[in-house]
């Protein structure tokens, strides 16, 4: 596997654009311009851009549309105070353009990349919307499992060391070793500021003041979170998409699409696991937030854990098979285990590795939602929630799942362990619910 290619280096050709600069800049692409169709002047471009990092416009023209993201030199959450390098839009197309091979029709097809500009042009999704905007409407998603279990246990594995030989495992760590600014916020705001006293953190307030002290002060939560900052640090077992909630899955009745790997890094695969696990519960949890009236989304709720189920269950048959089928890398050689008898070890050791790798799973889901209650970047599945107090009793008991599952970890053998905790605490009034 080969993915070098330098990021763009003409700082003196970046600019921020806006509407009127991008309309002239893709006029002169003549591709995208076929792409679209009509005049350039009569192209609409509107910038939709919701996230915490980017400008994201929507082209579109007689014959068709493209999605325009281009980064910023800083974090457009905070702004200019808080800078970022623009080399993550040069890692981000990295990652798309092994997405695509590994997984076809699961991610965006990349149509332009200007290095210099931080600038990708991709294929427009519509009729898609992000896949947490449809979970607060209720809305379920029957290929979702299917898909997104799909896009895991083929990225990850077809970059890890079961397939890969050591030198091509190498290279790709290589690849995108440079992506350490994206590592660092990780780093800091999930695994270390929602634990400590930091300007940015945020919560609702005054109900979680309590809670969010009691976290400060855990030690047991300090030690467990840090055991997960240092396999997030020291362990790059596969390319992971490093940032797959359910704001980066855009999502349509037939079809799933993973968005925004700009945090892709040779990492633990249960980190991307744990994300997308996490996220759904933390839907599941912030689903009573969303009620007109009692139990009303109770159906959807039910099928919010069976997703929950799904997606590991899937995710753990389908990667098994491709080991039993497509190994070809330096981890585990076949010439180990010749025969029946080695074959069956192997097999065994098989089930282990991913009972292992559903510890991790645990862990991550757990740290993805305490950092999306008590840091700063917060999940707009509780935030939507008008009622402050009700949205702060959601938020307290997706945090006390999750800090269960952080320090009892080895009690959650299986994925039904983990909805049976998620169920029983659906129901559970914080004191000051009182």
């Amino acid at each position: 596997m080969n993915l070098q290619a330098q990021p763009g280096s003409g700082q003196s050709q970046y600019r921020i654009l806006r509407e009127a600069d991008l309309r002239d800049y893709l006029a002169g692409l003549p591709a995208i311009v076929a792409h679209l169709g009509g005049a350039p002047a009569d192209w609409s471009i509107s910038e939709v851009g919701d996230g915490n990092l980017n400008l994201v416009f929507i082209v579109k023209g007689t014959s068709g549309g493209i999605a325009v993201k281009q980064a910023l030199p800083y974090v457009r959450l905070v702004g200019e105070s808080w800078p970022l390098p623009l080399s993550r839009a040069h890692y981000e197309h990295l990652a798309l353009v092994h997405q695509a091979r590994l997984a076809p029709k699961l991610v965006p097809a990349v149509l332009h990349h200007d290095g210099p500009l931080a600038l990708t042009a991709m294929e427009l999704l519509e009729p898609h919307i992000i896949m947490r905007k449809g979970l607060i409407g209720a809305t379920r998603y029957p290929r979702f499992v299917e898909d997104i279990s799909t896009f895991l246990a083929r990225t990850l594995f077809f970059s890890s060391d079961l397939s890969l030989t050591a030198a091509e495992k190498k290279e790709g760590i290589a690849d995108f070793a440079g992506n350490h600014a994206l590592c660092k916020i990780t780093e800091d705001l999930i695994f270390t500021d929602p634990y400590r006293v930091a300007e940015q953190n945020r919560w609702t307030a005054p109900h979680l003041d309590a809670t969010a002290a009691a976290f400060r002060d855990d030690l047991d939560l300090h030690v467990a979170i840090s055991r997960l900052k240092l396999k997030f640090m020291g362990s790059p077992e596969a390319l992971i998409h490093g940032d797959l909630h359910t704001g980066s899955i855009m999502v349509a009745a037939s079809e799933t699409m993973v968005i925004d790997p700009e945090f892709a890094f040779y990492g633990p695969m249960g980190f991307d696991i744990g994300a997308v696990i996490g996220n759904l519960i933390m839907a599941y949890l912030a689903s009573a937030g969303h009620e007109r009236s009692p139990g009303e989304r109770a159906s959807f709720e039910a099928w919010l854990l069976e997703t929950v189920e799904g997606v590991w269950t899937e995710f753990a048959r389908k990667f098994v098979a491709l080991w039993r089928s497509e190994a070809k890398g330096d981890g585990y050689p076949v010439s180990l285990f010749a025969g029946e008898a080695g074959a069956t070890r192997l097999e065994a050791e098989r089930q282990a590795y991913m009972a292992r790798l559903f510890q991790d799973t645990v862990g991550f889901a757990a740290a993805k939602t305490i950092r999306r209650i008590l840091g700063l970047a917060h999940n707009i599945d509780f935030e939507w929630i008008a009622d402050e107090k009700q949205r702060a009793i959601c938020e307290a008991r997706a945090l006390k799942l999750a800090r269960s599952m952080m320090l009892e970890t080895p009690s959650f053998t299986t994925i039904g362990a983990v909805t049976k905790a998620a169920r029983e605490v659906r129901n559970w009034q914080p004191e000051f619910a009182n």
